[in-house]
């Protein structure tokens, strides 16, 4: 479906920086997670052990909501069924700055993004990144 004031195009195209940037984002938060976990606990030893922490270990709770979004916006960029719409992909980067920009509300998942970004470098670097991309958005 195209947009007739061929706005889709650029949009869609933004959608998928944000998209890369946002997964190099999370990429970032887990490593940080996991070295702020392996302070507390002590080594993880494996690459499963590590996947099985994130899925499943209170630890990494607050960095699902992000992980759930980078999914959901895979799999609406891969539908054939239903292409994405002008507004579904405005939508879909309106999520994106919801789990990025930080409010000031003491939720969980904001003290800790927070917290992250403020501990660790790359994170910092990669949140400027996306915020800049999403405020172009």
């Amino acid at each position: 479906m195209s947009s007739p004031d061929g706005s889709l195009q650029p949009t869609l195209q933004r959608l998928k920086e944000v998209r890369g940037t946002f997964l190099q984002l999370h990429k970032a938060l887990l490593e940080a997670e996991r070295q702020s976990y392996e302070y507390t606990h002590g080594r993880i030893q494996s690459r499963g052990e590590f996947f099985q922490l994130v899925i499943g270990h209170e630890w990494f709770d607050w960095l699902r909501p992000m992980s759930k979004f980078i999914a959901h916006v895979d799999d609406r960029l891969a539908s054939k069924d239903e292409p994405v719409t002008l507004d579904q992909a405005k939508e879909l980067l309106e999520q994106a700055k919801e789990l990025v920009y930080l409010k000031g509300e003491q939720e969980l998942e904001e003290t800790r993004y927070y917290q992250a970004v403020q501990r660790d470098p790359e994170v910092a670097f990669m949140h400027i990144k996306v915020s800049r991309l999403l405020s172009d958005a």
